[in-house]
């Protein structure tokens, strides 16, 4: 029985040209870079990761204390223009995030899109009003952060965790 779904979108300008910023977000091993480290979030996959429709990304990382594993493939591949990876495996009953790259006067417009569906019916739709959102915010927030200071930049207008289309 499919739940709810849940919309998490964050935009970002970067002050640097769209090939370059294309280029950091594409390269996977950045994941372990601009991720919080309470995560303690590592990839497994040996790199360098060739990216293209059909790659598999294998993390592990420690979700509230328990350590789990990730496995996301990449569905769509448009270099310089978007991407999506979805999780094959992992901790939410589905997670589609959409990378969109845009550029814009003086840099690059980036917008992150991620729809998830947590798992365990009514239990994981209580679980996310009581801990889950507010951890995505936090993971994303972290992850701007840490791309700003990499790359420049700040963080633009923003749907915190909304239900999904159709919700």
């Amino acid at each position: 029985m499919a739940g709810r779904t849940f919309r998490l979108e964050r935009t970002q300008f970067l002050p640097r040209p769209l090939p370059e910023v294309f280029a950091f977000f594409s390269d996977a091993g950045n994941l372990e870079r601009i991720t919080p480290g309470f995560l303690r979030f590592r990839i497994l996959t040996p790199r360098p990761i060739p990216m293209h429709e059909g790659a598999l990304i294998d993390y592990r990382l420690s979700l509230f204390g328990v350590p789990l594993r990730w496995r996301s493939r990449i569905d769509l591949w448009e270099p310089g223009v978007r991407f999506v990876d979805s999780q094959v495996t992992g901790p939410y009953r589905t997670w589609v995030h959409l990378h969109e790259f845009r550029a814009v006067p003086g840099g690059t417009l980036v917008t992150d899109r991620v729809d998830y569906e947590v798992p365990l019916g009514p239990l994981g739709t209580l679980a996310r009003a009581l801990f889950v959102r507010r951890s995505l915010e936090r993971i994303f927030d972290h992850r701007a952060e840490a791309v700003g200071g990499l790359l420049g930049g700040r963080p633009g207008p923003e749907t915190r965790a909304a239900p999904g289309p159709g919700i």
